[in-house]
C-alpha cells in the first residue's frame, strides 16, 4: 500500500473488517480442533452461532448477521397471502434491494452536488415541494405509490381503524402513505396536534412494514440456502438481503412519554393475540408515571394550561433514553439489545451518552429508516445532540459483529447506505435548522418531499400598539452581531429615555447564546433594574423574579424562550414588551400579549410591543403575521 494512501478510506476499512472477521473465524477453527478446558462462564451463545454457520441445516433457517433465534425460525412457516409474486420489483426491492440503480455514480454526484428539480404538487390535500434529482425524469405524480403497498396482516387492523376516523385525517394518512411507500423523504413542518397522533399512527404502519419486508426477503434466502444444502447443490448467490447490523428503523424523540405514544402507535397496529408485547410492564414501569404520581397537566381543567404544553409536557419527561425492539411473527420484545434488534426508539442525549459510552456507533450503521419527532422540542433541548446522533449513521462499522459479508448487500459494502436512507422528519413549524437539515444533510437518491403550510395571523388583543422594527444585515452569519448592536445601540437607548417605555418591561429573547449576550450587557450597566428568568431558574428564583417585576421593584425583566417552552409562566406587570426577536413558537407571541390584561384596568392603548427583526425571520414572521403578511414585512430587506 502506498504510504501516502488515506488510511480511513472506505474500502480500507472494509478490508480491514473482512481481515478481523477472517481472523476471529480461523481462531475459532483452531480452538474446535484443539479445545480447551471449558469455563464456568463459557457463553454458550457463541457456539450456537457456530452451528448455524458450519451446518445451516432445514431446522436452523436463521443467520448471524440478524442474531436470529429460535423463535424466528418460526417464521420461515410465515402465511404468504401478503407475498408479492414480483416481489424483486416491488418497491422495496427496487429501493432496498441489492441491485439497485439509485447508487449508481451518477445518482450520487447529483445528490453530493445538491443538483436537484423542484416543483410543487398537490398530495390530496397536501400541498408539497417535490425535489427530484436532475437526471430523474419520473414526474413526481408517478413517483407515490398508487396502492399503498402494506402487507395483509398489518393492513387488515390499520384499515379498521381508519373506518372510524375523520375523512379528512384518513385522507391524510392515505397520502402520507403514499409518499412514504415510495421510499421518500418526507419533511412535514406543518404538523398540527389534531392530526400528530394519525400521523404518528401512519409513520409506525409504514416502520412495521419495512420490517416485515426485510424479515421475510432474509428468511425466504435461509430456506433456499438450506434447501440447496439439502440437494447437495451449489447455493444460491443472489442472497445479499442484510446490512452490516440488524436495527434498521431509529425514532429520535425528546422525552420518555413519547417513546411511550409510540409504542402504543407500534403496538394497534400488532394487537393481541396474534402478537404478544414481552416486558411491557417493565416498559411502563420506566416510561410512565409511577402509580402514584399525579400528572397535574393531565389532569387539570381544560383551558388551565395551553393545550400544547399539556400535549407535550404530560407524562414522563426524562430525556435520557434508548430503547430496542424486537420483532418476530409472533411477538414485539422490548429490551432488546441494539444488535439484535429491529427498531431503536431513543433521545439523542440518550443515544450519544451510548456511543461515547461504549466508543462505537455500529448499530446505527445499518439505519435505513430514520424518523425524528417533535422536532420544535428536540431544538429547545440540545440541537448538537442531533447533529452528532445523524454524523454518526450510516457508516461502515468498527468491528464486524459476527456478520456474513456474503449477505450483506454491496451499497452497504461500498459505503453507500445513507443514498438510501429513508428520513422523515416531523414538526409543528419550520426552523432554519430543520431547514438546513432537510436541504444539506439528507442524501435519498430517491427525492425528497416537503409539505407546506399557508399560515393564518395570529390572533392578539385588538388595539395594541404594535411595531416591527427591521435591522439590515447581508450575511446570515452576521446577524447575531448586528441586530445585538441595533439592540445596544439604537432600541435600547431610545427606551431609557422614556419614562414609560423604561418600566413594567419584558424582553423577550428566542436564543439562548442572544439571552447570556443580553444579560451580560444588562450586568453591566449598573443604573439598569433588572431580573431575569431563564431555563436554569430555580423555583425559588422565579418566585422571587415575578415578584419584584409584578410590584415594580425592577423595572426589565429578561425572559429566554427555553424558559417559557418548559415553564409556561403567567406573568403579571407587563406593559411594555420587546420580542429581541420573533418567537419560534408563534403562541408565545400572542400569549405575551394577553399578558398585561391579567392586571385590572389595563387598556390596550397601555401595551406597547416592539418586535426586532431581520430578513433571515422570514419563518418566524410568517407564523406570527401570516404568508401574506410576512411579504410586506421582509421585501424592502431583500
Amino acid at each position: 500500500m502506498d504510504l501516502g494512501e488515506n488510511v480511513n478510506t472506505p474500502t480500507t476499512r472494509l478490508l480491514t473488517l473482512l481481515n478481523v472477521s477472517a481472523l476471529k473465524s480461523r481462531k475459532r477453527t483452531r480452538d474446535e480442533d484443539s479445545p480447551a478446558p471449558e469455563k464456568l462462564n463459557k457463553r454458550k451463545t457463541v457456539k450456537l452461532v457456530e452451528d448455524v454457520t458450519l451446518d445451516p441445516g432445514p431446522s436452523m433457517l436463521c443467520d448471524r448477521t440478524n442474531n436470529g433465534t429460535d423463535d424466528e425460525v418460526l417464521g420461515g412457516n410465515e402465511e404468504n397471502d401478503d407475498v408479492d409474486p414480483q416481489d424483486i420489483t416491488s418497491a422495496y426491492e427496487q429501493h432496498y434491494g441489492p441491485n439497485t440503480e439509485l447508487v449508481s455514480d451518477a445518482s450520487r454526484s447529483s445528490v453530493d452536488q445538491r443538483h436537484w428539480t423542484s416543483s410543487r404538487e398537490k398530495v390530496g390535500k397536501l400541498t408539497t415541494v417535490f425535489s427530484l434529482r436532475n437526471e430523474d425524469n419520473t414526474p413526481p405524480s408517478k413517483k407515490l405509490a398508487k396502492k399503498t403497498a402494506i402487507s395483509d396482516r398489518l393492513r387488515g387492523p390499520f384499515q379498521a381503524r381508519q373506518s372510524k376516523q375523520s375523512s379528512d385525517q384518513k385522507q391524510i394518512q392515505d397520502n402520507l402513505l403514499s409518499i412514504l411507500s415510495a421510499h421518500l423523504d418526507l419533511y412535514n413542518p406543518a404538523l398540527s396536534l389534531e392530526d400528530h397522533r394519525s400521523v404518528r399512527d401512519v409513520v409506525a404502519l409504514h416502520a412495521l412494514d419495512h420490517v416485515t419486508k426485510k424479515r421475510r426477503r432474509v428468511l425466504k434466502n435461509n430456506e433456499r440456502l438450506a434447501h440447496a444444502k439439502a440437494a447437495s447443490v451449489s447455493p444460491p448467490e443472489d442472497v445479499q438481503d442484510q446490512g452490516f447490523t440488524r436495527p434498521s428503523v431509529l425514532v429520535l424523540l425528546p422525552f420518555r412519554s413519547s417513546a411511550l405514544a409510540w409504542l402504543d402507535a407500534l403496538t394497534t397496529h400488532t394487537p393481541s393475540p396474534a402478537y404478544q408485547i414481552e416486558n411491557h410492564s417493565r416498559f411502563l414501569s420506566e416510561y410512565a408515571l409511577p402509580p402514584d404520581a399525579v400528572d397535574k397537566l393531565a389532569v387539570a381543567e381544560p383551558g388551565t394550561y395551553p393545550r400544547d404544553h399539556v400535549e407535550t409536557f404530560k407524562g414522563n419527561v426524562d430525556d435520557n433514553f434508548r430503547l430496542g425492539i424486537k420483532l418476530t411473527r409472533k411477538s414485539v420484545k422490548l429490551f432488546a439489545d441494539f444488535y439484535g434488534c429491529d427498531i431503536i426508539f431513543a433521545s439523542p442525549l440518550g443515544l450519544r451518552m451510548s456511543i461515547e459510552k461504549e466508543k462505537s456507533a455500529d448499530f446505527l450503521s445499518s439505519i435505513e429508516i430514520l424518523v425524528i419527532d417533535q422536532m420544535n422540542a428536540l431544538t429547545m433541548q440540545n440541537w448538537e445532540h442531533v447533529q452528532y446522533v445523524l454524523s454518526n449513521m450510516n457508516n461502515l462499522p468498527k468491528d464486524s459483529h459476527d456478520a456474513d459479508f456474503s449477505r450483506i448487500k454491496p451499497w452497504y459494502l461500498d459505503g453507500h447506505s445513507a443514498y438510501l436512507r429513508q428520513s422523515i422528519l416531523l414538526s409543528p413549524f419550520e426552523m432554519p435548522e430543520l431547514r438546513a437539515l432537510f436541504n444539506t444533510t439528507l442524501k435519498n437518491a430517491a427525492g425528497k418531499v416537503r409539505v407546506e403550510k399557508i399560515w393564518p395571523a395570529i390572533q392578539v388583543p385588538e388595539s395594541i400598539d404594535q411595531m416591527f422594527v427591521p435591522f439590515d444585515c447581508a450575511n446570515p452569519k452576521d446577524e447575531p452581531e448586528k441586530r445585538f448592536a441595533y439592540f445596544t445601540t439604537q432600541l435600547l437607548p431610545k427606551v431609557l429615555k422614556s419614562a414609560v417605555q423604561s418600566a413594567n418591561t419584558v424582553i423577550f429573547i428566542p436564543s439562548s447564546f442572544d439571552f447570556i449576550r443580553v444579560h451580560n450587557h444588562f450586568r453591566k450597566q449598573s443604573s439598569l433594574s433588572f431580573t431575569v428568568l431563564s431555563e436554569y431558574s430555580t423555583n425559588q428564583d422565579i418566585s422571587r423574579a415575578r415578584e419584584t417585576f409584578f410590584s415594580g421593584k425592577k423595572a426589565f425583566l429578561l425572559v429566554s424562550e427555553r424558559f417559557h417552552f418548559y415553564r409556561r409562566y403567567k406573568i403579571r406587570g407587563i406593559r411594555n414588551l420587546i420580542f429581541y426577536g420573533p418567537p419560534e413558537h408563534p403562541q408565545f407571541f400572542s400569549e405575551f400579549l394577553s399578558f398585561p390584561f391579567l392586571d385590572d384596568g389595563v387598556e390596550a392603548s397601555d401595551v406597547m410591543s416592539k418586535v426586532i427583526y431581520s430578513k433571515y425571520d422570514k419563518f418566524r414572521l410568517e407564523r406570527i403575521v401570516g404568508t401574506k403578511g410576512v411579504k410586506a414585512l421582509v421585501e424592502g430587506l431583500l
